[in-house]
This record gives C-alpha cells, structure tokens and sequence, in this order.
C-alpha cells in the first residue's frame, strides 16, 4: 500500500493512539524531561548575558533567545522520540512486530510513529511558549502561529531521526547523531545569537540547516511580525520531512521485511 492510501485508511491512527495510552502514564514526568533543559537555557543565558547583552537586533535578548529556543526544544523533543523511543518499539520491544502481525502494513507503523514524534515535539514547544508569555516576553498575536510551525518543525526532525532509526544497532549509534547533527545546529543556526555575526562560509552552511528555516519563522512570530519568505521556510521544513520519512521507509522495508 502507498503512504497516500496508508494516510488515507487511517489504520495509522490506532498505532498512534497505542503510543500515546502508553504514554499518557507518564506524561507528566515525560513533559517535564523535554523542557527543563531548554528552559535552564533560556534563563541562564537569557537573564545572564542580558547584563552584559541588552538588546539584540532591536529586542531584549531573553525575547530574543525564547524564539530560538521554542524551536531548539522541538527539535529535541521530535528527534528523542523518532530515536530513543522509535528504538526502544521496534528493537529492544518488538512492539512493531507484534502490530505488523495485525491487518496493519509497516507504512502505518511508520506513519504513526513520524506523526507520534511530531506530536511530541508540539507538546514540548507549546509547552516552552506558555512559559515564554508567562515571563512577558511577548504578547503578539502572531505566536498563535507557532503551534502549527512546531508540528512542522517537529515532522521534519521526526523524519530524519526516523532514519537514523532505521540504520542504528544499539542506543550508543544515536550519540553520533546528537554529536555531529543536532548540536552543532543548536550553536550555528542562530538559537543563541544572529547568524549573521557569523563568517561567511558558515553562514552558507547554517542556512543549509534545518534549524535555521524553523527559527527564521518562529522567531518573527514570537516577536510579532510576519517572517520574510515564510512559504521558503516551511517548504524546506517539509522537504526534510517528506525526504526523511520516505528514506526511512525504505531503509525499514529493507531492515525488517526483507
């Protein structure tokens, strides 16, 4: 069956209601994880280096550095999901093959678990901006459009995780994709300060980045103006999404159906 037609039957939605059952017994403790280390770092940095960093590009720089974090804490959110916990059902677990022994094809059970991911992450960076509008850093109502960008952001990491999934023999596989991927986007794609700032050949490579398309929209938005070439960014977004779900598709159906 085609993803369209997996879409379209909708069997995905029972796997992605098994994930959240399972789930909602610790949700508390499970939200509490995904944000308390991007909210140290919009504090310490943000009420720290505001003594010595006032404003940046015209805004106070907690305001500043509370946009590139509710991206920052998506990004993380999606991509624990879509590795960790994507692992931990389909290796150690073996939940998937007990589902693929139901009228379900494997394009649901990956279906599911990119869209379970990307739930996830909405979760995390929702939860990430109440905070932000709890502490008054911004009351503009174009942050209503964050909670749409962070699935987005969210099905876009949630994809390429879902690759690294796919590929990896043990947990200890997933540091290289935290070491050599995600961190380096947390320092060059413009979380803590303006790429901008940046030397040129760097920039070049950021604006590669995912990271850096979702804090070119979600930054604005929390700021309260519109972001510049918005239907770019979030184009790039789907294009990492769509391109990684499919990989890992295909990366799944040679691991586990051949």
């Amino acid at each position: 069956m085609s993803v369209a037609r997996a879409l379209v039957a909708g069997r995905w939605v029972a796997v992605w209601r098994r994930n959240y059952l399972v789930w909602r017994k610790l949700a508390a403790v499970s939200i509490a994880g995904n944000i308390i280390d991007p909210l140290f770092y919009l504090l310490g940095f943000g009420l720290g280096f505001a003594t010595m960093i006032p404003e940046v590009e015209g805004v106070k720089y907690i305001a500043f550095l509370a946009g590139g974090t509710i991206c920052y804490t998506t990004m993380l959110a999606a991509s624990f999901e879509a590795l960790y916990s994507g692992f931990a059902r389909m290796h150690v677990q073996r939940t998937w093959e007990g589902i693929l022994a139901a009228p379900v094809g494997l394009e649901d059970v990956v279906l599911a678990e990119w869209i379970w991911a990307a739930s996830k992450s909405l979760l995390s960076g929702t939860a990430i901006l109440l905070v932000a509008i709890a502490l008054g850093l911004s009351q503009s109502w174009t942050m209503a459009f964050i909670v749409p960008l962070a699935l987005l952001i969210g099905l876009a990491f949630a994809g390429m995780g879902l690759v690294m999934t796919a590929l990896a023999k043990s947990y200890d596989f997933f540091t290289y994709w935290f070491t050599l991927v995600l961190t380096p986007q947390m320092l060059l794609c413009g979380v803590f300060f303006p790429i901008s700032g940046l030397p040129g050949w760097v920039q070049a490579v950021a604006s590669a980045l995912p990271l850096t398309h979702a804090i070119a929209l979600g930054r604005p938005l929390f700021l309260g103006h519109w972001p510049e070439a918005a239907l770019l960014h979030a184009g790039v977004l789907a294009a990492y999404g769509l391109v990684g779900f499919a990989l890992a598709l295909a990366l799944l159906r040679r691991r586990l159906l051949a």
